[in-house]
């Protein structure tokens, strides 16, 4: 008999909370059509995202249907959860640009063909509701004072609820609804901070329809300082290779923190657990190894071998000291720009590298910058194509972890 995938996901990691006890039983002995949100704020998924998509698949393998919901009507209100300010207002041409985008992203991990899963978009019933019957048809089973107690809402009523966003769970509990309704759809599943509003939906199909509902949640995957990983200097850690290289995303995972590699290594790959536990527990030196094994595994899922093996070949030998530049971030000026000379300062902002000019002068002033492997400490240090190796590049290194190449375009 096949292991139950509740015992999987909370082996691995994955699991926060249920709503009812019954969630393990179901979907040990039927095949469960379950739902994950996504709004639709920007034109990729994230590192953020993995997570739940990992959870996806791991459903889907073991039989279970999924929905990936796009939020074409939520995202254009905004979820309060986790947010200390309101989201910004987007056209509803950005958010189908956006929704396009995720749904052929999540197309390379979900197979979506013959009803295997769904795609559906909530812009379909709600961007046309009658204001009046949806307050009568799901507003009569929420309780304001209940709604206020939820954690998403509590953090933004210090700086000022706006009934715009109060609107939010209204709405994603008629998103489950709906999904009941047309696909029988029995389970939400969503990160931790969902929460609230996935309680909202489970007791909004348990009142008006007297059916079963479930939820459960996952763990948000945080740095030890309980800091949302996917994050940096840069912004996001995406998941189209044209946002962040696929040399980029694999350098963030073989850069994580000591602490994090087991629990990563659990949630985000596809290895075995007793190899998980395995290298989990490798002390010194050789994390760095598990931290390797780590980093190809994702890039692998999200990028392809191919070019998890560039990407590991190229940190190799950066990390060996053999310079290597075709699959690390790179930056071209005109020839015009260089023979002008160029300062380092200007080098590590323009290469996002330095947050500002005053941080990349502390970075430099604190002897973290070398260039061609020759430590830098002169603020007004310029650079010329006389300064260019013989492959004519000039690679920045800042700390043990952060590259940059710049070349001369032809």
């Amino acid at each position: 008999m096949s292991t139950n995938v509740y015992d999987i996901l909370k082996e691995r990691g994955f699991i926060e909370q249920t709503t009812h006890e019954e969630v393990r039983e179901l979907l040990g002995k039927e095949k469960v059509t379950f739902y994950i949100g996504f709004d639709a704020t920007a034109d990729s998924l994230t590192a953020g995202h993995f997570l739940t998509v990992m959870a996806m698949m791991h459903m889907q393998k073991a039989g279970h249907r999924p929905i990936a919901l796009l939020g074409g009507g939520t995202t254009m209100i905004g979820d309060p959860s986790g947010k200390s300010d309101m989201r910004n207002i987007m056209t509803k041409e950005t958010i189908q640009h956006n929704a396009d985008c995720f749904y052929k992203q999540l197309s390379r991990f979900i197979d979506f063909d013959n009803d295997k899963a769904i795609i559906a978009n909530n812009a379909d019933w709600l961007l046309n509701l009658n204001y009046v019957d949806f307050l009568r048809e799901v507003g009569v089973h929420f309780s304001v004072n209940k709604m206020l107690t939820a954690e998403c809402y509590k953090q933004r009523m210090e700086k000022g609820l706006t009934f715009f966003e109060f609107n939010y769970m209204l709405m994603q509990s008629y998103d489950f609804l709906k999904l009941n309704q047309l696909y029988g759809c029995t389970l939400q599943l969503g990160g931790n901070d969902q929460w609230s509003n996935i309680l909202g939906g489970v007791d909004l199909i348990r009142r008006k329809e007297q059916k079963p509902a479930f939820g459960l949640t996952f763990k948000l995957l945080t740095t030890s300082e309980g800091i949302k990983m996917g994050k940096t200097m840069k912004g996001a850690v995406w998941l189209d290779p044209n946002k962040t290289s696929p040399y980029e995303f694999y350098q963030y995972w073989r850069n994580i923190e000591d602490v994090k590699v087991e629990e990563c290594l659990g949630l985000l790959t596809f290895l075995p657990m007793d190899e998980v536990r395995r290298l989990g527990a490798l002390k010194g030196a050789e994390i760095n190894y598990a931290k390797e094994v780590l980093a190809f595994e994702i890039t692998k899922i999200v990028h392809g071998e191919d070019e998890a093996t560039k990407a590991q070949e190229a940190a190799r030998a950066l990390f060996g000291g053999n310079m290597i530049s075709e699959d690390i971030p790179t930056t071209t000026y005109s020839a015009g720009q260089f023979n002008a000379g160029i300062d380092l300062i200007t080098l590590l902002v323009d290469a996002k590298m330095a947050a500002s000019r005053s941080d990349a002068r502390r970075n430099i002033q604190q002897g973290g910058v070398t260039v061609n492997d020759v430590k830098v400490t002169e603020l007004d240090k310029t650079f010329t194509p006389n300064d260019f190796d013989s492959e004519g590049r000039l690679l920045v290194k800042k700390g043990k972890k952060a590259y940059h190449c710049f070349k001369i375009s032809e």
